[in-house]
């Protein structure tokens, strides 16, 4: 009796020319496009700025005044400029003074004050260095049970109103992919959190990302192609 001959195995398909020239343009793609969008993104900021502020320079202290083409950036530079010599006469006697009138006569304008207290608030605690919201990356069990997202502690004491008829509980906001700037601020119990080993940044880039990407190709920025 005889006995068939095993059967060889197939060889590896070959990529055609087309799939070929497709992975590299995709490849492309992903290379071009965060550079093009980067690029485009800080120009357009730059130009807004300059439209807003250059004008309001006076000609006498206009470089381009004196030039034959415009500076980008000039506006800017300028309002860096004029912050920095804002807060170091904000930061004087007589600067606290005046900030501190201005203050009291904006107390008694009853919608302007509340846009104004909230807002400074809000830039008081993004500048501080010592504030501690946002420093924290969780797992919160939200919207339901046995749902987890990630969210980040922004106050381990709520206010007396909040923390009164719900004792213990932790602010966190929980952000919105792809834009972590949009989310909801939710107040839990501490059984409903999960301390992530992860710092603020690689956990906002995960957001970002949709978690598509392991967070340590995020942060290395590896985007997989060319494979």
């Amino acid at each position: 009796m005889t006995v068939p001959a095993p059967i060889p195995p197939a060889a590896p398909k070959q990529d055609g020319a087309l799939t070929r020239l497709r992975n590299w343009f995709f490849a492309g793609v992903v290379v071009a496009a965060p550079v093009a969008i980067t690029i485009w993104l800080v120009w357009s900021v730059v130009v807004l700025i300059d439209t807003q502020i250059v004008p309001l320079i006076p000609k006498a202290w206009n470089p381009e005044t004196y030039l034959s083409f415009e500076l980008p950036g000039l506006g800017i530079i300028t309002a860096v400029v004029a912050l920095t010599v804002l807060g170091a006469l904000a930061t004087n006697f007589f600067g606290r003074q005046m900030v501190r009138w201005g203050e009291l006569v904006l107390a008694r304008v009853p919608l302007v004050r509340s846009i104004y207290s909230i807002l400074k608030q809000v830039v008081e605690t993004i500048a501080s260095n010592d504030a501690s919201s946002f420093k924290e990356a969780v797992l919160v069990e939200y919207p339901g049970k046995g749902m987890w997202v990630i969210g980040f502690v922004t106050s381990r004491t709520p206010d007396v109103e909040i923390a009164g008829p719900l004792e213990g509980v932790i602010g966190v906001f929980v952000p919105s992919s792809p834009n972590p700037a949009m989310g909801q601020l939710v107040f839990v119990t501490p059984e409903r959190i999960r301390q992530l080993d992860m710092p603020v940044e690689k956990a906002a880039k995960l957001v970002i990302s949709f978690g598509i990407r392991s967070a340590e190709q995020v942060e290395s920025g590896k985007g997989g192609y060319g494979k």
